[in-house]
C-alpha cells in the first residue's frame, strides 16, 4: 500500500507563487517504477491534469500550467515538487498527488492511478 501526503496549499495572490509538495511512503512504493502527479479539481469541475514526472524522471504538463509550472523530484527519497510561479485565479482548486505504475500514454490519465492524496487547497485571489 502507498501512503501520499500532500502539503503546501494555501491563499495567494494572483501571479505570486506557491509551492506544493507530495511525500511518499509504503512499502511498494518505488520512485524508480512509480509515476508520480498533480491533477486539481475545482468546484462543479472535472479532476484536470496538472503535471507528471514519470519513473525516468521525464515531464509532462497540462496546457493550461505550461510554462508557468514545474514538476521536480526532491532530494528527499520519495518526494514530488510543484513549483507554480505566475499564479491565476483559475489556478484554484484542490490538488492531489497521486502515484502508480502508469505507461506514458497514459500518464495525464487520473483513472490511471491508484493511489492518491487526500488533497490540498490552493486559492488565487484577484
Amino acid at each position: 500500500q502507498v501512503q501520499l501526503v500532500e502539503s503546501g496549499g494555501g491563499l495567494v495572490q494572483a501571479g505570486g507563487s506557491l509551492r506544493l509538495s507530495c511525500a511518499a511512503s509504503g512499502s511498494t512504493f518505488s520512485s524508480s517504477s512509480y509515476a508520480m502527479a498533480w491533477f486539481r479539481q475545482a468546484p462543479g469541475k472535472e479532476r484536470e491534469f496538472v503535471a507528471a514526472i514519470s519513473r525516468s524522471s521525464h515531464t509532462y504538463y497540462g496546457d493550461s500550467v505550461k510554462g508557468r509550472f514545474t514538476i521536480s523530484r526532491g532530494n528527499v527519497r520519495n518526494t514530488v515538487h510543484l513549483q507554480m510561479d505566475r499564479l491565476k485565479p483559475e489556478d484554484t482548486a484542490v490538488y492531489y498527488c497521486a502515484a502508480h505504475r502508469v505507461i506514458l500514454s497514459s500518464i495525464r490519465n487520473p483513472d490511471m492511478y491508484a493511489n492518491w492524496g487526500q488533497g490540498t487547497q490552493v486559492t488565487v485571489s484577484s
